[in-house]
């Protein structure tokens, strides 16, 4: 589902009780939801640049990651220091008001980084990025996490939008990668989709939504940013570190931002000198 929020709901930062309805219901049903026009464009501008020039030495390295560690894959995140940290991709108030209505009054943020689909890059083996909670189960647990994914651009099928499973976060099974048996017998009833986002809107999916990256028909590399919103008795493992300068982008809201600051460089490429 897409919801774009009206004028007056941009002006309120917040989605009417209709719309909010309509978000959770699409996050609890098909495990996933696009909100339009919520990011600002010349953020995004900024952040696009930024990361371009960022993936060139992975990719020059071949330091290919996620899912397979296939080529054309890489692990990027956008700079977490000044000018690069936005309030509206950091603490975007529509994210935080659905993730609420998901996972209750308390929740924080225990990722933020991103990816990479380069030009040219392999189609991944489907997966989900984490399995339920507790093995055994007859019935999916409700979410305790969800991925909040924002690109700098518009994401379509020729620049490798991702592949989503509908439905598949309600299968109770316990496999994080999806054998083929269980691909094929879903594909025969409920089909994959492609996760299509024009610039300035945000991908909003169950954690556990089997899907997988795509080839890059492009020639340009695609990007993507990542948040992941978990439940508030989720273990957390450590803060996010942010560099000092940035802490007007995180203003007091019902989301815990988990985060610190600090004047020391941080290296958010992670280039691995071989």
């Amino acid at each position: 589902m897409h919801i774009t929020p009206s004028e007056t709901e941009r002006t309120a930062e917040a989605l009417s009780a209709p719309h909010l309805e309509q978000a959770a219901t699409a996050i609890r049903d098909a495990g996933y939801l696009v909100i339009n026009d919520v990011v600002d464009h010349g953020h995004l501008d900024q952040l696009h640049e930024q990361m371009d020039t960022d993936a060139q030495p992975l990719y020059e390295a071949e330091q290919w990651s996620g899912a397979g560690g296939l080529p054309g894959h890489l692990m990027l995140g956008p700079p977490p220091f000044a000018p690069f940290v936005f309030r509206d991709i950091v603490a975007n108030p529509f994210a935080i008001q659905v993730s609420q209505a998901i996972l209750g009054d308390s929740f924080f943020n225990g990722f933020y980084s991103g990816n990479t689909n380069c030009p040219g890059s392999q189609t991944q083996p489907l997966h989900r990025d984490s399995g339920h909670l507790w093995p055994d189960l007859e019935v999916a647990h409700p979410a305790a996490s969800l991925v909040v994914n924002i690109a700098p651009h518009d994401v379509t099928e020729e620049n490798g939008s991702v592949e989503l499973w509908p439905g598949s976060h309600l299968d109770p099974s316990a496999d994080t990668v999806i054998d083929a048996a269980a691909e094929e017998a879903r594909r025969a009833v409920h089909p994959p989709v492609r996760g299509n986002t024009p610039k300035g809107s945000m991908l909003i999916r169950d954690m556990r939504v089997w899907h997988r990256g795509v080839p890059n028909r492009s020639d340009r590399p695609r990007h993507m940013i990542a948040m992941i919103h978990n439940i508030g008795w989720l273990l957390r493992r450590g803060p996010l570190t942010f560099g000092t300068g940035c802490e007007s982008a995180f203003p007091e809201s019902a989301l815990d931002h988990n985060a610190v600051f600090t004047d020391d460089p941080i290296d958010h490429v992670g280039l691995i000198q071989k």
